[in-house]
């Protein structure tokens, strides 16, 4: 397996099929019948006359390395990986981006004409591209970030953060030795929390992230004292199912701008689309409304 830098949306190109091949795309998953990015990618197929498919597949974990090498020869350009798939795709594949590696975990796979496997991850993207879009003015440098969880979706956070110019990230997570792991990983400019010291995390945050799983649909919300939160902050729940979680709403009562989880899904998509079809699709309220059905 070797690194690649990372590169625009438009590179690697998309593989050439022959003209009387219909390009397969789709997501791999175990469970998979949940995901919402079959709905995400039929509409931009529609919407842009595109002859493909995007499709949901549910792949055991003990064979997914089969799986994988068996999709380009069934016509398959691409797709993406979610859970629990992410880190064994990542390291099955035969190039890694710099930012998939350090991750440590893949969500989009281009099938190359040669036949090897291009892995990437587009999940930090898709977060502040999310934040872009609902929070105009929104900027990484104004302050520090706190981030709650420390699971694969906070390793790309985190990244993305970093990246954009973010002066110090904090972050807490139940156990806390994952905390440290991230910090080990990402520099001194990540601060780690104790978790029942999460609410004092929060004191001076301009950005405010929770990563965990809690306030999804069947779990318990994320309740957390926020009197240390500044009206000020961007409070953002990557949580989607439901839009408005019990955090968020507790958020804006605090007088915080929020933003919801479901852009990060339609932005993350965004890159392998345009890898896999050739045509750079647009994130807007009409895909919105199409995912939520």
């Amino acid at each position: 397996m070797s690194a690649a830098p990372d590169a625009s949306p438009r590179d690697p190109a998309p593989p050439q099929t022959p003209a009387a091949t219909i390009p397969l795309a789709g997501v791999i998953g175990w469970p998979v019948a949940h995901s919402r990015s079959p709905r995400l990618h039929a509409h931009w197929l529609r919407r842009y006359g595109i002859a493909g498919h995007y499709v949901p597949l549910a792949v055991a974990p003990e064979h997914l390395g089969q799986v994988l090498h068996a999709l380009p020869r069934a016509g398959f350009v691409g797709c993406n990986v979610t859970i629990p798939h992410k880190e064994a795709a990542l390291a099955l594949a035969d190039i890694v981006t710099d930012r998939a590696s350090l991750i440590g975990a893949a969500n989009t796979l281009i099938f190359r004409p040669d036949g090897r496997i291009h892995a990437d991850n587009t999940d930090g993207y898709g977060f502040i591209a999310n934040l872009q879009q609902h929070a105009a003015d929104w900027s990484a440098s104004a302050g520090p970030a706190a981030v709650i969880g420390a699971g694969g979706a906070a390793r790309a956070v985190v990244a993305a953060l970093l990246e954009c110019g973010v002066p110090e990230l904090r972050i807490a997570n139940r156990t806390r030795i994952r905390a440290d792991q991230i910090r080990a990983e990402f520099g001194a400019r990540v601060v780690v929390y104790d978790w029942a010291q999460t609410g004092n995390m929060l004191e001076g945050a301009a950005t405010v992230v929770n990563s965990t799983s809690m306030g999804m649909e069947g779990t318990q919300p994320l309740r957390l004292p926020l009197d240390a939160l500044s009206p000020e902050a961007l409070v953002t729940d990557l949580v989607y199912t439901p839009l408005d979680t019990h955090f968020l709403r507790a958020a804006r009562a605090r007088g915080c701008r929020t933003v919801d989880g479901l852009g990060m899904l339609l932005h993350q998509a965004a890159p392998g689309f345009e890898r896999w079809f050739g045509v750079k699709p647009e994130v807007d309220e009409a895909l919105r409304e199409a995912v939520l059905g």
